[in-house]
């Protein structure tokens, strides 16, 4: 029992169902000793009518009174004499004629253990001395619930069945919310900020009620946090645009009115202006990726090409630092997605391999296909021969603006934002990403992305846009 429906289901399943049982068992008990006590008053008398008969008609006589009494009473009756003999001449059963001995019936079956004896014995002396036995066998009860031989198969059955609906529901009322309110949990951890939990109605006030309603309240908040972040990310970013450009112009107006001794200044100013564009390009990335609020064409792309020109360039740019990158593509694979996007997400892994890794060492990068996931996947890692990265910051790496080594990052001019494109590109395209270790050392980057057919033609979809850099 894995979950909360079923444990609670069944525990007041079980526990309803016992106690029905019980009380049944109980009704049982009872009702035979209710009819009991009014036998042990008719008893007597039908012994004495019994006898009465017989000594005023004779066999002819008793067998007439035991019969209306079969039929009246809805009971078995057999008068013996001192001889053990029947005195109607009516075949008796066995066990009146064990209990004509003085012996008690047999009794088979859990119920019949359970229930009194339903089987009663009187005798008494006629005037003449002679001693005559009366058995009687009770009635059994209504067979349509109790059925043969008052085992109530019927009256269970209904019981336990009535119970488990009573119980289902129970169990349902319970834990339904419970269930959306876990839905609208991975929801809102996969990135939909919008996920909301089906509002319990207002006339039920509790506990779980409540939490649902304080969930829909949380994510609300965390919704306007976030996309007041975005807002505000995205409107800086463009604010910052203008001032740059003109800043721009300014540079240019400068190198023509000055002469070569303010060059070097003035080519710092343009570098620095460059990097400065290039953030402003980065964040308005991050700002769209985290907002995904634009549509835009996604076609086939062959995942191949597109990581084979990628490794090209980045094999081409390793060469100052004596470094090579491998590329084995191994399978083809076709995705669904927006190349711009996707290109500058690989780029910025590979790029960042051939940065870390050792002096004269190489970068790998394997394309391959997964089936065992389904559907079915392609698989791109990435490895360098790096440092590598602390345990502990493995999960860090690809938020926005984290930086490792703030020297190193300062040498390579990063400012932390080219593994946060790439997490949140993977993401808005329905893959993964994630860092890990090499045993032998470095670090190995895997992305994983949903392969479509490649007979599929471009849809319509929101991922968000993507930023020149």
């Amino acid at each position: 029992m894995r979950t909360l429906f079923l444990k609670i289901f069944l525990s007041f399943w079980l526990a309803q169902a016992l106690f029905v049982v019980l009380a049944i068992l109980v009704t049982l008990a009872l009702r035979p000793q209710r009819e009991l006590a009014t036998w042990e008053a008719l008893r007597g008398r039908a012994l004495s009518e019994a006898v009465q008969a017989y000594e005023r008609g004779g066999e002819a006589a008793v067998r007439q009174y035991l019969e209306d009494l079969q039929h009246t009473q809805h009971v078995r009756a057999y008068l013996f004499d001192d001889q053990r003999n029947e005195v109607s001449h009516r075949a008796p059963p066995g066990w009146a004629e064990r209990m004509a001995g003085g012996n008690a019936p047999n009794r088979h079956g859990f119920w019949s253990m359970l229930m009194p004896s339903p089987f009663m014995r009187q005798s008494t002396t006629d005037s003449k001395g002679r001693r005559f036995t009366l058995i009687i066998e009770l009635p059994h009860g209504p067979r349509i619930f109790f059925g043969p031989h008052g085992v109530p198969g019927l009256g269970l059955l209904i019981a336990i069945v009535s119970s488990g609906l009573v119980c289902y529901i129970l169990a349902r009322y319970l834990t339904g919310p419970v269930v959306r309110l876990r839905t609208a949990t991975q929801q809102l951890a996969a990135g939909d900020l919008s996920a909301r939990a089906q509002a319990p109605p207002l006339r039920r006030r509790d506990e779980i009620a409540g939490l649902v309603r304080d969930f829909n309240s949380m994510a609300a908040r965390l919704e306007d946090l976030v996309n007041a972040q975005n807002r505000f990310l995205n409107d800086v970013s463009h604010e910052l645009r203008s001032p740059l450009a003109r800043l721009n112009v300014a540079l240019g107006l400068a190198r023509q009115r000055t002469g070569p001794d303010a060059q070097t200044a003035l080519e710092r100013i343009e570098l620095e202006a460059e990097r400065l564009n290039e953030l402003i390009g980065r964040l308005l990335t991050i700002a769209r990726l985290e907002g995904g609020a634009e549509t835009v064409q996604r076609s086939a792309i062959d995942l191949g090409e597109l990581v084979r020109e990628i490794c090209k360039d980045a094999d081409f740019e390793a060469q100052n630092r004596n470094c090579r990158v491998s590329c084995v593509v191994a399978d083809d694979c076709i995705v669904l997605g927006q190349p711009a996007l996707l290109h500058s997400a690989i780029e910025n892994v590979v790029r960042n391999a051939t940065r870390y890794t050792r002096e004269g060492t190489q970068v790998k990068v394997e394309l391959q296909k997964s089936d065992q996931a389904l559907p079915a996947e392609a698989v791109l890692r990435v490895a360098d021969s790096g440092p590598g990265v602390p345990a502990e910051a493995l999960h860090q790496l690809f938020r926005p603006f984290y930086r490792l080594d703030d020297a190193r990052n300062r040498q390579t001019g990063g400012v932390g934002l080219g593994l946060a494109i790439t997490e949140r590109t993977v993401r808005a395209h329905g893959g993964t990403v994630k860092a890990a270790n090499r045993p032998e050392g470095g670090l190995i980057v895997e992305i994983r992305l949903p392969l479509t057919p490649r007979a599929e033609r471009p849809v319509g979809d929101r991922i968000g846009a993507a930023a020149e850099e």
